[in-house]
């Protein structure tokens, strides 16, 4: 099967097109023929950096995947050849989804939602759920609360925004002002242009900040978030605020990664099919130019998701 590969962790020219057997599927498995691929900043970094995990022989980058259940194993009782599927399988280890098929555990899935494609749909999965683990299952988001989301108009940013205002929540976001209206359509309630504007100045009374930016945003969070409240923090735990200046204000913190989890796709599938959830699409691209996909993404520039169109339907 076609797939991508990077012959050496580090340079983008190293991400190539590569050809490998076809994955089988084991017990309790699923093969999927994927029709589109989700590139996330894990991926970029992974590649410049080096993967941690199990991976094969042949290194394939690529978490988000949907396609169309191609065979069944052993045990599996969800689904038939035939159904269409989306899901972020094995992550942090090595799923696979820069190839024609990958073959994981059945239920790291859930149907795709009725009413997108797949390259949407492949958007979807780890940007998601780690918006809704993060403001939902972490900090326990509910009607009223009030939520700063940081870096909203980016790929987790962009559907925490909608999560959050699906909940009943009054949504703050930090964005370059050419994002505002983008923002405002989304349902953001206000949104600040981090490049004119301290926005610790500019907000008070917070109940959950997501932070997707990191370094000294954690720090400066702090400051904005009340007593019980939540600082959710997501690119690296470096970004962490002091423990006993936190402790002193009375906020929690952590840092959260993503876990894949069926029942949050069964949530977020919802979400799309009641018209309250929609991903932006950044940039769409062939398989084999997932080198072009990873360069833009790594400009830090995009508006939504990257994704690579697998197959032709």
């Amino acid at each position: 099967m076609r797939a991508v590969s990077p012959r050496a962790w580090g340079a983008l020219e190293n991400l190539v097109p590569v050809e490998v057997d076809r994955p089988e599927p084991g017990l309790t498995e699923i093969l999927v023929r994927v029709h589109a691929a989700g590139v996330n900043p894990v991926d970029w970094k992974t590649r410049a950096e080096g993967a941690f995990g199990s991976w094969g022989d042949t290194p394939i980058l690529g978490y988000d995947v949907s396609g169309v259940v191609e065979e069944v194993g052993p045990g599996v009782t969800l689904y038939q050849p035939g159904d269409a599927v989306f899901g972020m399988p094995r992550f942090p280890e090595q799923t696979g989804g820069y190839a024609e098929f990958v073959a994981a555990p059945a239920r790291r899935f859930a149907p795709k939602p009725r009413g997108i494609d797949h390259v949407r749909a492949a958007a979807l999965p780890l940007a998601a759920l780690t918006a809704w683990q993060g403001l939902v299952e972490t900090a326990g988001l509910r009607a009223g609360h009030r939520v700063l989301i940081h870096a909203a108009a980016g790929g987790v940013g962009h559907l925490a925004v909608q999560i959050a205002k699906a909940r009943g929540a009054y949504v703050i976001g930090t964005a370059r002002e050419e994002k505002h209206a983008f923002l405002r359509g989304l349902g953001a309630d206000e949104v600040i242009d981090y490049t004119r504007v301290d926005f610790t100045e500019a907000v008070r009374d917070v109940d959950i900040v997501l932070d997707g930016v990191g370094g000294a945003y954690g720090a400066r969070s702090l400051e904005v978030i009340r007593p019980g409240g939540h600082l959710v923090t997501l690119p690296d735990p470096g970004g962490l605020p002091d423990p006993d200046r936190a402790r002193e204000l009375g906020v929690h913190t952590g840092w959260t990664i993503v876990e894949p989890d069926r029942a949050g796709l069964l949530a977020i599938a919802r979400l799309v099919d009641e018209g309250k959830l929609r991903v932006e699409i950044d940039t769409v691209l062939p398989l084999e130019e997932a080198a072009k996909a990873h360069a833009r993404g790594e400009q830090g520039r995009t508006q939504g998701k990257i994704v690579l169109q697998v197959a032709d339907r």
